[in-house]
């Protein structure tokens, strides 16, 4: 039989064991961290150095010991990017309202209304997922086009208010919400409306609030769709504005410049992110389990 000596040896190489994992786990996500964080860091450092001195550096330096700012004042003066923010606010607060609306209604109707083909409809909905983008897109451009709504905000807008992810995320969530409560809400005469509005809403919120944010950032990374509807500067986002930037604005060699815009441009979301994050990781766990 084993003595207590050898019972305690066992346990120290499982904790040695363990810790080593751990230590092996931490350094691995360490490095991880770096690969990832690197273009940023990067972008942040060129965006601080000067046009001379960064087409003075033959070999990149990872660091400056003369930063400045004038390539951000550049970035709202030699091109109209306060405006593409304006075009970028309105463009994603309209659009997510309408979006709320459109799959918080979805939702509820697939969940919890019953009508004759509704497994069937939401099955056919669910396909239009395996449609290419690139057809949608098209389809949305000719559409658009033929409507006369081409450099207006209701062109860029209209096509993106509804998505068959989001629809099926909040739809998952509502049928979580036990039965008993719906048809108790009916008993007492509640009507559907106030039963979505007073009930299902608020236990949805993190779901909810997950749905916002995600379209948030698609709204403000949209890249293809307002670059293709629209020629007119008056409606530029800030993610096809860019593309002006760097055509127009600083040029292709004033790489410092650009970078600047581009910090500019990506550091809300980067809060956003970093303020919601639980949020988001709690709500897409929440959507995606059932029982």
């Amino acid at each position: 039989m084993k003595s207590n000596m050898d019972y305690i040896k066992i346990e120290k190489n499982t904790k040695a064991r363990k810790k080593a994992l751990r230590t092996a786990t931490y350094i691995l996500l360490a490095f991880w961290a770096v690969v990832v964080l690197f273009p940023f860091y990067w972008m942040v450092l060129t965006s601080l150095k000067s046009y001379g001195a960064y087409n003075s550096e033959y070999i990149p330096k990872f660091f400056t010991l003369s930063p400045t700012l004038q390539n951000y004042v550049d970035a709202f003066t030699a091109v109209p990017l306060g405006k593409y923010f304006v075009n970028t606010i309105i463009f994603t607060a309209v659009t997510t309202a309408l979006m709320l609306i459109v799959i918080v209604l979805a939702a509820f109707a697939f969940a919890r209304l019953e009508f004759k083909g509704k497994n069937i409809a939401f099955l056919i909905f669910l396909s239009l997922m395996m449609i290419p983008n690139e057809l949608v897109i098209i389809t949305n451009f000719v559409t658009i086009t033929n409507l006369d709504m081409r450099n207006t905000f209701p062109g860029l807008i209209l096509p993106t208010v509804t998505s068959v992810f989001y629809i099926y995320l909040l739809k998952e969530h509502f049928e979580q919400i036990p039965d008993s409560l719906y048809y108790a809400a009916k008993v007492d005469g509640t009507s559907d409306w106030k039963y979505l509005w007073k009930v299902m809403i608020p236990m949805s919120r993190p779901t909810i609030i997950t749905v916002t944010i995600l379209k948030v950032i698609e709204c403000w990374n949209s890249y293809i769709w307002p670059r293709l509807i629209t020629d007119d500067e008056d409606y530029y986002l800030v993610s096809n504005g860019i593309q002006e930037i760097r055509e127009n604005g600083f040029g292709r060699e004033n790489i410092p410049a650009m970078m600047a815009a581009v910090v500019v441009i990506s550091v809300p979301l980067v809060i956003l992110f970093l303020i919601f994050r639980k949020k988001i990781m709690a709500g897409v766990s929440r959507g995606g389990t059932k029982g």
